[in-house]
């Protein structure tokens, strides 16, 4: 205990004496501040290294595509680490040259040289410091994701086409149409040693993190950039080939505006101002939203409006050095929150290593083959192009705006591209807003008119001409199968409506739910889930069914209730996911208990989640008997054909499959019956919890409580258990190897309807609280 945790000495006089006892502490909660922040130190020190070991070849490469000197990605770098990591508003991000804007910088140095296009980073750090003193921060994250991925996608195509010129042994052009129409006759004559140390570095890029086994997990501790640059130098050794080239360090030239006009040099500055503030921005949205993962998180969320006015001063400052542009890149801080960073500590360090780096290994750099850094850049641009991007935005209705964002960074430019995509956004958000269709079809009963779409005041002429269209004296159904109706529209059907009604006509008005239309209101009132208790709604009065019958009626009154209510709200979303198929995203394997209803604790709906439920949630390992077949199944079919990105295992409080396997008797039974031959498969839990004991040994605990019994406790190991069971299926560890599978684990205690998410490096399962999420694109 420390001395300001004792009691105070009794004065003199006081004749008893009585010692006050310590307050009480939480095991892993109480620890000393001094021990706390060793720890977080030392994992600040390790995971500095990893960034900087990832950074070095990656700076050089962006360098090297840009055509600015290669010292230049050393300086953003050290930069970048040091004064953003010190003043940006983002701990966990690391900042350094910026891959988004090298088809940018490559252009500016072409375009105006090195020392003007410094200039403009200088220019474009002050817009953004100036930004950010504006508190215009959240209102960049308002451009349609469609226009930031198809920008990012756009960029990596252009990157990779100019590198693939290197990788060939030949020199990019200044536009991607030119090296795509160079492109044939590079690969007529290719450079024969660059070719293979660029085959070299993707290869060991692509398979680093396929490696299998002990070997594989000890390999992934080296990044991926780093072991391909020390392999393709390793193979080139001997060979001729251009290398890297630094020059004496010296004091920089300072920056010179460039011979251009006013509208084109502020169209320079806007540009790398857009593209690096975007970059950051959401580079440290999403290092927030990993961050936030851990159980060990820091407190409070990325500061925006502050990590942006960091990023200016950043960008100002290598501009002033003779660094590239900066912005702070989602690899490196992925790769800083998942080596264990737990301050902004980390990314300063990674910033001073890399400064020493340039002093004192600028030998050992310039080993390295430009081939090597032109095949690392190539596939960084190959990756930009996220298929899970473009199936989000198909998902979404937003290809044509990515395609149009895409297409127009290739062949114009990023900042005519993203404008490009601007005006197609807006031209489809017109068109879906004053599209509307309006059919009319004559029925055994009467009429029935469809109007599909939103219905403004530009669809009111449409409208009343097909109203023209019914004759009088017939029943009428008005069916409106929009979310808005203008008042406009509304006067319009309820001047008809009392027309037709006065000539003996009869008119029904409704949404897709059948319900009479009100007048527009302000704001709608719906809500993800309805307050219900025990579904009296669907439950037939007591006196007119049996108890046997009463539970079948129930069920059909549930069914009734669907299709009266809920069927026509979903049948267009069921229409379209028949059409297109089930491509869900997740797979997700829990127990069968009808207390668990996975749509309502994940907040999905139709297509999301891939549902596999059973006794205990359980995952029979490869190999076990072939009663199990259906599991692993359902397993493979998710994994191989659906190609889910993800996989959890949630189990749960007051597990029947638990306590059984808690009251067995014996592991066998003389006739086993088919429940206690599927419960075999949860003896590993069993035998683990066993291993582990009460205490859990630091691995197996609950955030915020204590476990409440053994019950609770095997249900969490087994959570651990089955997916290690699930690692063991071939198709699920080739998938995570590739890093193209998560495995996720959960815990839902029913009682409490508090869910819990299992952090395996530490195995405590973390409650997840109801704040709002961050601003995801």
């Amino acid at each position: 205990m420390s001395q300001i945790e004792k009691s105070p000495p009794q004065p003199p006089h006081t004749p008893h004496h009585t010692e006050i006892p310590p307050e009480p502490r939480t095991p892993g909660l109480g620890k000393p501040v001094a021990q706390k922040a060793g720890r977080a130190a030392r994992r600040d020190l390790s995971a500095s290294i990893v960034v900087f070991l990832l950074a070095v070849p990656l700076s050089l490469g962006i360098a090297l595509a840009t055509g600015a000197p290669l010292q230049a990605g050393l300086v953003a770098a050290a930069v970048g680490g040091i004064v953003a990591g010190l003043l940006g508003g983002a701990p966990l991000q690391v900042s350094g040259a910026a891959t988004g804007l090298l088809v940018v910088t490559a252009d500016l140095v072409q375009r105006y040289g090195w020392r003007a296009t410094c200039a403009i980073t200088v220019l474009a750090g002050v817009t953004q410091l100036a930004l950010g003193a504006l508190r215009v921060a959240r209102a960049t994250l308002a451009i349609s994701p469609a226009i930031v991925h198809g920008m990012l996608a756009g960029i990596g195509v252009t990157i990779a086409i100019g590198q693939l010129h290197v990788v060939l042994g030949g020199r990019p052009g200044s536009s991607a149409l030119g090296n795509a129409a160079a492109l044939p006759g590079q690969l007529a004559h290719p450079h024969v040693a660059a070719l293979l140390i660029g085959a070299v570095t993707v290869a060991v890029l692509v398979g680093w993190g396929r490696l299998p086994g002990r070997a594989g997990r000890w390999a992934r501790m080296v990044p991926a950039p780093l072991a391909a640059v020390l392999a393709a130098t390793a193979v080139g050794m001997g060979t001729a080939v251009p290398r890297v080239e630094l020059p004496s360090w010296r004091m920089p030239e300072l920056p010179a505006l460039p011979d251009a006009s006013v509208p084109a040099l502020a169209t320079a500055v806007l540009t790398v101002t857009l593209v690096a503030s975007m970059e950051s921005l959401l580079s440290a949205v999403a290092v927030d939203r990993l961050a936030a993962e851990r159980p060990d998180a820091p407190a409070g969320r990325a500061q925006l409006n502050r990590e942006l006015a960091g990023q200016g001063v950043a960008n100002a400052v290598s501009g002033l050095l003779g660094g590239l542009p900066v912005s702070g890149g989602a690899i490196r801080g992925s790769a800083n929150v998942r080596a264990g960073a737990a301050t902004r500590r980390a990314t300063v360090l990674h910033g001073v290593w890399v400064l020493l780096c340039a002093g004192l290994l600028a030998t050992a750099l310039e080993l390295i083959p430009l081939a090597a850094l032109a095949a690392l850049v190539m596939v960084v641009g190959v990756r930009m192009v996220s298929f899970a991007h473009i199936r989000h935005v198909q998902r979404h209705r937003e290809f044509p705006v990515y395609a149009a964002t895409l297409g127009g960074v290739v062949l114009f430019g990023v900042l005519q591209g993203v404008l490009t995509g601007i005006v197609i956004a807006v031209f489809l958000a017109l068109r879906r807003l004053t599209h509307t269709r309006v059919t009319v079809t004559e029925e055994a009963d009467g009429h029935r008119v469809r109007v599909s779409g939103q219905l403004t005041f530009l669809a009111v002429p449409r409208l009343t001409r097909a109203l023209a269209l019914v004759p009088a004296h017939t029943d009428v159904v008005i069916e409106l199968c929009g979310s808005f109706m203008d008042h406009a529209a509304y006067e319009a059907l309820q001047s008809w409506s009392a027309t037709h009604r006065a000539h003996g006509g009869w008119v029904t008005l409704g949404g897709r739910s059948g319900r009479p239309l009100a007048e527009p209101a302000k704001a709608h009132s719906c809500r993800p889930w309805t307050p219900w208790r025990n579904h009296h709604c669907t439950r037939p009065a007591p006196d007119r069914a049996a108890a046997p019958k009463s539970s079948g009626s129930q069920l059909l009154g549930g069914v009734s209730a669907f299709q009266r209510h809920t069927a026509p709200l979903v049948r267009e979303e069921l229409a379209r996911l028949a059409r297109e198929g089930q491509r869900p995203t997740q797979l997700f394997l829990t127990c069968a208990d009808s207390r668990l209803v996975t749509s309502m604790i994940t907040s999905s709906g139709p297509g999301d989640l891939f549902t596999v439920r059973n006794v205990g949630n359980l995952m029979p390992p490869p190999g076990s008997d072939a009663s199990c077949d259906s599991v692993g199944a359902a397993i493979e079919y998710a994994v191989e054909v659906l190609r889910v990105g993800s996989i959890t295992v949630c189990g749960h409080s007051g597990c029947g499959a638990m306590g059984a396997l808690l009251s067995s008797a014996s592991p066998e039974e003389a006739e086993p019956t088919p429940l206690a031959r599927w419960l075999r498969h949860g003896r590993p839990s069993l035998a683990r919890m066993r291993r582990i004991g009460r205490l859990g040994r630091s691995e197996v605990a609950l955030s915020g409580r204590p476990v409440t019994d053994d019950q609770e406790r095997l249900a969490l190991v087994n959570v651990m258990q089955q997916l290690d069971h699930l690692r063991e299926h071939p198709c699920v560890a080739r998938r995570v190897a590739e890093g193209s599978l998560a495995l996720h684990g959960m815990y839902f205690h029913v009682g409490e309807a508090q869910a819990y998410v299992l952090d395996e490096a530490t195995g405590r399962f973390c409650a997840v609280h109801g704040e709002p999420a961050p601003v995801t694109v």
